[in-house]
């Protein structure tokens, strides 16, 4: 079988053969902050660097902007909430720095036990998490509140790409014990309840299930049976059910249930086609709920109108573009799959988000990755961010070299 070459413009001639030879020489002449030297990244992580560098300025402005009057209303200083989206920035950028200098096979090694821990946690949020807004989802420390249904989403990723990678190769054993952890995963985000992330999480497993080559009936009637468990969730949860009546026709209590979506509403119909400025929405003076978090995107089409938010959707579209290139270009199934998540995730949680705030869909709280308020949320984003990068430099062949000539995975 012809060996595959080394996909460097700079470094043609290497074939696998020379890689570790030619690694440790890499290694002693690049800079020690940089898992691989920048002139022989592929294009694609240059720019996907440069997309994730404006995503990050462009989410501290417009959270600064969005949370301005409410902090200098309710705690007497317009960037409060902005310093503590930076100072979570730290720690953040610590992990996704962490993750960006290690193998993606490492990762996968430790993911299950790391998606056990956060499964667990997520069962103690159900049974002594603290309620906020209708919903268990925090477990709070002090002054720190950890939720673990936003931090389990990079290891979902991962142990779904565990499982996916050689489908076919899997025993049927590893087959039902993973897919029942993923199935519980999903149950007790539900029973938080949380919908709209156990929606998308279900929509992660999908995809990439698909991508790995899983049945199409199969997934058609997983897709029934999610489908069945949001139906039944919704009845058991009245908050739910009366989210979905005032997404519906929101103006038949416009003071109480169909208030926070008409506000919604109100904001981006105002934007106009050029926007108020920055800076200068009217909706964000505390008449728009939760206008920081859930419903950002609304402050954001106020005050850069039709044109700004046609802007942030080619700029998601071209985000998907490049993390699909990533993911055709990555040398192994186990980081075709990872590349593959990481983009659907953030591309799609995006989407549910801007979804929400225009009414398309039901009300629901996920926020919007690198903007919306919340350290949780912040650093989940930064983490698979930093996974989709790695798995940019790994299609390169110089650095991650995976075997991947399985027989028969127990």
């Amino acid at each position: 079988m012809q060996e595959r070459p080394i996909s460097s413009k700079n470094y043609k001639n290497l074939n696998i053969r020379n890689i570790n030879t030619f690694q440790l020489a890499e290694h002693q002449n690049s800079n020690s902050l940089m898992p691989l030297q920048w002139k022989l990244w592929p294009y694609e992580g240059k720019i996907l660097m440069i997309l994730i560098g404006i995503w990050i300025v462009f989410g501290i402005l417009i959270l600064g902007s969005a949370s301005s009057w409410v902090a200098s209303k309710e705690m007497g200083d317009w960037a409060y909430y902005l310093k503590r989206q930076l100072i979570w920035y730290i720690p953040g950028l610590t992990i996704s720095f962490l993750i960006f200098k290690s193998n993606i096979r490492d990762l996968l090694k430790i993911s299950k036990f790391t998606l056990f821990v956060l499964i667990i946690l997520i069962g103690i949020t159900i049974l002594f998490g603290t309620p906020i807004n209708g919903s268990s989802r925090w477990i709070i420390l002090g002054p720190l509140q950890i939720q673990p249904s936003e931090l389990v989403k990079p290891f979902a990723i991962l142990e779904a790409a565990n499982l996916f990678a050689h489908w076919h190769l899997v025993n049927e054993e590893k087959k039902i014990f993973s897919l029942c952890t993923f199935g519980l995963l999903i149950l007790l985000i539900m029973l938080q309840p949380n919908l709209s992330t156990a929606g998308l999480t279900g929509i992660l497993f999908w995809v990439m299930g698909l991508c790995g080559g899983v049945r199409l009936p199969s997934l058609t009637l997983v897709a029934s049976i999610g489908l069945l468990s949001a139906y039944l969730s919704v009845l058991n949860n009245e908050y739910q059910r009366l989210r979905i009546i005032s997404f519906l026709d929101p103006w038949r209590d416009p003071e109480g249930l169909g208030y926070q979506l008409i506000q919604s509403l109100l904001a981006i119909g105002s934007g106009g086609l050029f926007g108020q400025g920055f800076g200068l929405s009217m909706q964000k003076l505390q008449y728009l709920p939760i206008q920081s978090t859930d419903f950002i995107f609304a402050i954001f089409a106020e005050e850069f109108g039709l044109l700004g938010s046609i802007f942030l959707l080619g700029f998601l579209s071209f985000f998907s573009y490049i993390s699909l290139r990533i993911a055709i270009k990555c040398r192994n199934n186990y980081t075709k799959l990872v590349a593959t998540g990481c983009g659907t995730l953030l591309v799609g949680q995006s989407l549910i988000h801007i979804a929400v705030t225009t009414g398309s869909m039901p009300t629901t709280g996920l926020p919007l990755p690198f903007v919306s308020y919340g350290g949780n949320s912040l650093i989940s984003s930064l983490f698979i961010a930093s996974l989709l990068i790695r798995c940019s430099l790994e299609s390169t062949g110089l650095i991650g070299v995976l075997n991947t000539r399985k027989t028969k995975i127990s």
